[in-house]
């Protein structure tokens, strides 16, 4: 597709300058935490976000110059290779805190788990569009269900129980939206439910204690609860307007862990307090209006699934992630879509944008 006026004319730039936006503010909030008494490395994560925030981007743009039914036609090909790189990351993976997650080619690292997050959407809105005259049959949904299960068991092999709740939660969003009844949802529910003393005895011991504090937040602060209990402290130092630029004390005094990852949140919370959270809210909101509104004016099946599930997973993330933070969730390991530190992620994420616009400029494209 060549770049001339239209493409000008149908771009959502709204779209693109809130992803853009808020991905700056990650490298703003990871600068800012770092502290004077951080490593080198450490203090350097900044470099690296920046770097993969304009690798994001660039691919995110790049991928308007393809129509989103190429992507349709991969689809299967997609899933296929996303799923062996988790088969090799049960095989060779390489292993960091405590979990077998990454891939490494060359100099590079990746997490394969990211990107089934998107390529399971890709999946299932092909195998929907597919079927569409027999969405009204129960049994065209078994596919997909085992299509969700396979990857979900093997991240949470990883173990990755917040990845594999994404996957297997907006799998189930898609398959809502396109009208499969809520009461069989409810009895793989009731089902769940039966086993889940069973499911429990998968689980590390991490896990089980992570629930256990968020059941009890009191029982271990200094160890399982450790996590919970530090960022509740850096949530609530923050007031209303926050500590200010770089005052985030509890991030830069290494009181707060994974600061720059999964409780990023918490460290821009004390920064810029309740008013800074509430921006970035807004931010996500509006993102995911444009989002919502792309699949309600989609030209077919496949652009609405497509729609609708990029907004579910990341909508899904913010929740979680934001929750666990604050202490009305368990903690699961769940990253900020475009905030968290980590290539992987924000590469996803802005490819995962970069189909939201791909669709609203084909819209009026053709």
């Amino acid at each position: 597709m060549l770049i001339d006026r239209r493409t000008f004319q149908t771009f959502e730039w709204r779209l693109a300058a809130s992803a853009a936006l808020l991905a700056a503010l990650s490298v703003v909030v990871i600068y800012s935490t770092s502290g004077a008494h951080a490593s080198l490395i450490r203090r350097s994560l900044y470099l690296k976000q920046a770097t993969w925030v304009l690798v994001g981007l660039s691919a995110m743009i790049l991928l308007c110059s393809q129509h989103y039914r190429t992507i349709a036609r991969l689809a299967y090909p997609i899933y296929t290779v996303t799923l062996a790189a988790l088969v090799l990351v049960a095989l060779i993976g390489r292993s960091g805190f405590g979990a077998q997650r990454w891939l490494t080619l060359g100099p590079l690292a990746f997490q394969p788990s990211e990107f089934m997050k998107l390529s399971l959407i890709v999946l299932l809105a092909r195998y929907l569009e597919d079927h569409k005259e027999e969405l009204g049959a129960p049994r065209i949904f078994l596919l997909p269900i085992v299509l969700t299960l396979v990857p979900a068991a093997l991240v949470l092999r990883q173990p990755d129980l917040g990845t594999a709740l994404v996957l297997l939660f907006t799998s189930i969003s898609v398959m809502l939206v396109v009208g499969l009844k809520i009461r069989y949802f409810i009895y793989i529910g009731g089902t769940a439910l039966a086993i889940a003393p069973f499911l429990w005895s998968f689980l590390r011991d991490y896990q089980k204690n992570r629930f256990l504090v968020f059941v009890n937040p009191g029982s271990d602060p200094m160890g399982a609860g450790y996590h919970l209990a530090q960022s509740k402290i850096a949530v609530g130092s923050g007031g209303l307007i926050g500590k200010g630029w770089m005052g985030a004390t509890q991030s830069q005094l290494n009181f707060l862990p994974a600061n720059h990852t999964d409780f990023i949140f918490a460290g821009l919370a004390e920064q810029w307090g309740f008013i800074g959270c509430l921006g970035v809210l807004v931010l996500y909101a509006y993102l995911f209006s444009i989002g919502l509104r792309l699949a309600r004016d989609a030209r077919d099946l496949f652009s609405m699934i497509m729609s609708f599930g990029i907004v579910s997973m990341m909508a899904l993330q913010v929740v979680i992630n934001i929750g666990m933070v604050i202490g009305i969730m368990p903690v699961v390991g769940i990253p900020l879509p475009l905030m968290s530190y980590g290539g992987s992620s924000m590469l996803m994420n802005m490819l995962a944008l970069g189909l939201l616009l791909n669709i609203q400029m084909q819209r009026f494209m053709y």
